[in-house]
């Protein structure tokens, strides 16, 4: 099994993140955000990646370090269970429907951080959720994982279904990166011999 587990403590936030990327998209999520404990929820579930993932943020100042570390931590714990990342298809893509809405992602496990983001929402909260964190939790997630990231929301009216279809979307491509070539088993998916730098 790839699992990993992260702890992580600073002034602002108190976290414990696990995960198994070999799991049956079991979680248990308490970040102390409704709209994103469904959020990490549906990423968990579509993927296919166990997560327990434990949050306590200084949410009366905002949720700005509750979300932003929360991906953090996600992200870290991944790269941990990914270890050398040998077997790893490395890329997953795919078009996700909502409803009215379809969004875009591709990806590539690269050891090379970037988040390309078009998508925006209408109005400026989701439940209690201020709907400017989720390019950030992106872009953390991104960065602490190692990801080449795209996201698009190519249409759609409804703000939720924009949101849920981007994280259904990014839970489907992950699952496909993540999953084993049987075939290369042994390698690192790189001309290199490694990946990232």
């Amino acid at each position: 099994m790839r699992t990993g587990s992260i702890t992580r403590k600073t002034e602002e936030t108190d976290i414990a993140v696990s995960v198994n990327l070999d799991g049956t998209g079991t979680y248990k999520v308490d970040t102390g955000i409704g709209f994103l404990d469904h959020m990490i929820e549906q990423f968990s579930r579509h993927s296919l990646i166990d997560i327990e993932c434990r949050v306590k943020g200084d949410l009366h100042v905002d949720q700005h370090h509750t979300t932003e570390d929360s991906a953090i931590a996600l992200g870290q714990a991944i790269s941990q269970a990914l270890g050398d990342k040998k077997g790893i298809t490395r890329y997953g893509h795919t078009y996700s429907p909502m409803d009215e809405a379809l969004c875009r992602v591709a990806l590539d496990i690269s050891g090379r951080p970037v988040l390309v983001w078009k998508a925006a929402f209408t109005q400026p909260r989701l439940g209690e959720m201020d709907t400017e964190l989720f390019e950030h939790w992106f872009q953390s997630i991104s960065q602490a994982a190692g990801i080449t990231l795209h996201i698009e929301s190519l249409y759609g009216s409804n703000n939720h279904h924009i949101i849920e279809g981007i994280y259904k979307g990014f839970a489907r491509a992950m699952r496909a990166a993540i999953a084993i070539d049987p075939r290369k088993a042994d390698a690192v998916p790189s001309t290199k011999g490694i990946l990232g730098g």
